[in-house]
Order: C-alpha cells, then structure tokens, then sequence
C-alpha cells in the first residue's frame, strides 16, 4: 500500500514506537464485520441463517466478525437481520446509550449502520432523526432505515445548523459521526488515500467544529453526545473536542477512546463521549397529523384482511401515501425522505401496499405468511414468479423473517418485491 509521506510523517509522530506494528498492519486485508438487527432477531440466533460469523465485536453486543466478503445478496440481508459493518464503528453508538422512550439525533447518518444500532437499543420506542446532509446519501440511508424495519425513525436531509433553529435543547441523546479525513477507510477504500492531504485535514476540522456547535445546541440540559470520527488526526479528534469544550464551558468530556488497527481488530475509530450540564430542556411542536378519509377507509380494508391485528398508531396522508407515525414525533421542516412506516399508496380507487410495511413486522403479524425455501427465496429476490395456491396480497419470507409482499392469484404468487433491489444476475 502507498501512502502518502506526509501521512507517514504525522502517524510515526503520533504513534512512536508503535509506528512499525501500524505499517505492517496497514499491508494486511481489512477487517469485516456485521451487526444483527435485534429488532428483528437475536444475536444469538443469527448463526443459524447467517454462519459466518468467526467471533463477537468486544465493544458491540451484536457486532460479529465475519470472513464473509459479500452479504448484500443473501436472504438474511434482504430481510433486514444483519448490517454489514466494519467493527470499529460499532463502537461510539454503543457509547451513547440509547434508551427507549428518549429522543435521539444520529446527525450524519448515511449510509445507516450506526442510525440502526440506535434503534436496536432504543427498541422501536421513542423518536429517533436520522439526518444526512448530501441528499444522495439520505437517499441510500433511508433505503436502509427501510431494510432493517425500524418504526420510530424519520429521516431528514438538512444543514445541521438549519436544524439546530427548529430544535433548540430538544434531545436527550446525539451522535456525531462528523464527515473526516477517512485514514480509518484506507485498507478497504483507496480512493481515501488519494483524497488524503493536509489541506483536506484542515478543511475537515472546521467542518467538524461547526457540526459539533449546531449539535450543542440541540442536546438538552443532563443529556449525551457522541463524536466520532474514522481517522486518527489528532486535529480532528482530541484537538477538536478541546476546541469544543472552550468554545462550550457547559459541556464535559467524560470518555475518549482511539481503536488504532495495530491494537485491535478493526480499521480505526474515534470517540468522545460529551455531558451538558444543567437542566433545560425544550420542545417542538408535533408532526401535523394530514387526514384523507377514503385513504384511511382503504387503508384499513385491506389492513383487516392482511394482519391479525390492525398496527396502532397515527396514520398521516401525504401526497397519495400513507405513512404509520411514531408516537410523539415532532414536526419537520427540512426535507423528509421517510417518516415511520410507509404503509402504502391510495390512488382514489385502490389501496396498494408499500414495502417498507411488510419489512417493519415480524411474520406474527400477519394473517397470510408464506414461507419460502433457501431456493425459492433466491428465486424471489431475482423477480421471479412462483407457484402458490390461495388468493390475494400474503407476507414472503425466509427463515421464518419476511423477505417482501407477493400477490396470490390462479395458483401463481405475482412477485412484488421491489424492482430496484432485486438481485438481478445472481
């Protein structure tokens, strides 16, 4: 691997004696791992439809290492039980302690792996934003908010300091996995060592600092944030939370940890676990409920035919759409890519289910659950039809997990999973 001197110049000063272990580390393959999704299986039951896991993440209760190189094509994938996630960046959602019942900010979320953790530990209760400045980028975050069926989540698209106008002292719990120089990404990624420079370094630090103002402002009175970064520029990291805490008096670091990939097992990871003292708190107006009676009316007919049990909660209109609102979910004024579950498009005659409505329950949901094998699974992920008797829409799945919806007619299970992530080729 060739790496830029200067680089090599900043890690020997920062490293010491540790400096030759870093290089040849650095020359080794990079470090692979997945998390499983507990909102949709335990962790202890993954190895039974995903076994490749070789050993569990110290610093992650879900985490596992994986010889596994490619996982976007398996089942247990497409129905949202694992996240393919390198093990170092398990570690600083895991630092902020996410409980159910609170309000929590991931404010760079893209693509996803850290906004699931969050989820997985507040267990589908409380409000939790997910945002992404690059649009892009929320587009692929909410795709994956969607895969792993987490419920209490919106995701947004906004400039963390347009955000921090609605939401003054309003969180109990923000991540901050800042935008950084990636020296963390060099093994797996080599386009971060062609971006890599010292000016780049310099133009990140300030990013960071402004990210980290417009969070400050955010997080509540006794309330936690984490800020992370997946380089080991001292600039970015230590540097960065010094400059924070004098700019914020009101804030205290309690925690600093560097996983630097000589000394574990994983590429690299930063965080600092940040305390606001004091006790104000403030509060946002809610999301404003938008009603469509012969939406609802539709809605609901086919709900009593699909689940055992209509799910409970708010239901809004939007443009044609109906979407199940988590409980207690503020309004929103930047760009909404998804909020709560997608329940399905009204188009004045018919109510047609949406993906993301199978994907947010588990199979003891539904009234109608088709379980398919190993081979029928990968015939259904390519778009394939498939035989089945019975009439109507039905929940597939694998391993008893729902993979997507079918439709059942003249003995023939019309295929309805999305076209776009279909495995098309495999």
């Amino acid at each position: 691997m060739r790496l830029p001197q200067a680089y090599l110049d900043r890690m020997q000063k920062r490293l010491g004696e540790g400096f030759p272990a870093f290089l040849r580390v650095m020359e080794e393959p990079p470090v692979r791992g997945v998390r499983a999704n507990s909102l949709k299986i335990a962790p202890l039951a993954l190895g039974a439809l995903f076994p490749y896991c070789t050993a569990p993440v110290p610093w992650a209760a879900d985490g596992f290492y994986t010889d596994r190189e490619k996982v976007g094509a398996l089942p247990v994938h497409h129905a949202g039980l694992i996240y393919a996630q390198e093990p170092s960046a398990m570690m600083p959602a895991a630092l902020l302690e996410a409980q159910p019942f609170e309000r929590v900010l991931d404010l760079c979320a893209a693509p996803g792996g850290k906004t699931a953790q969050l989820a997985s530990a507040m267990r589908g209760e409380g409000v939790l934003i997910a945002n992404e400045y690059v649009f892009s980028r929320a587009r692929i975050l909410s795709q994956n908010v969607e895969r792993l069926g987490i419920r209490n989540c919106a995701v947004t698209s906004a400039d963390p300091k347009a955000l921090a106008a609605d939401f003054p002292a309003y969180f109990d719990k923000i991540l901050v996995d800042a935008p950084c120089s990636g020296e963390g990404m060099f093994r797996k990624d080599g386009n971060a060592i062609s971006e890599w420079s010292e000016e780049n370094v310099a133009r990140c630090a300030l990013r960071q600092g402004a990210i980290l103002d417009a969070a400050a402002e955010m997080l509540r009175g006794g309330g936690r944030l984490v800020y992370s970064t997946c380089t080991f520029e001292a600039a970015e990291n230590e540097g960065q939370v010094e400059a924070f805490l004098r700019r914020h008096p009101e804030f205290s670091c309690t925690q600093q940890r560097l996983l630097l990939p000589h000394e574990v097992r994983g590429e690299g990871q930063y965080a600092a676990v940040l305390e606001k003292r004091g006790a104000a708190r403030g509060e946002a107006p809610a999301f404003a409920v938008r009603r469509d009676g012969a939406a609802e009316r539709a809605y609901a007919a086919f709900a009593s035919e699909f689940f055992l049990q209509k799910p409970a909660g708010e239901v809004t209109v939007r443009e044609g759409r109906l979407y199940l609102l988590p409980a207690g979910m503020p309004a929103l004024r930047a760009a909404v890519l998804r909020i709560g579950v997608e329940l399905g498009a009204f188009d004045g005659r018919r109510f047609t289910p949406a993906h993301a409505l199978c994907m947010a329950f588990g199979k003891e949901a539904f009234a109608h659950f088709l379980p398919l094998s190993e081979g029928e699974a990968e015939r259904y992920l390519r778009g394939e039809t498939l035989p089945s008797a019975g009439s109507g829409w039905c929940a597939v799945g694998y391993g008893g997990h729902p993979l997507g919806m079918g439709k059942r007619a003249g003995g023939i299970l019309k295929n309805h999973y999305p076209k776009g992530l279909r495995n098309h080729g495999r």
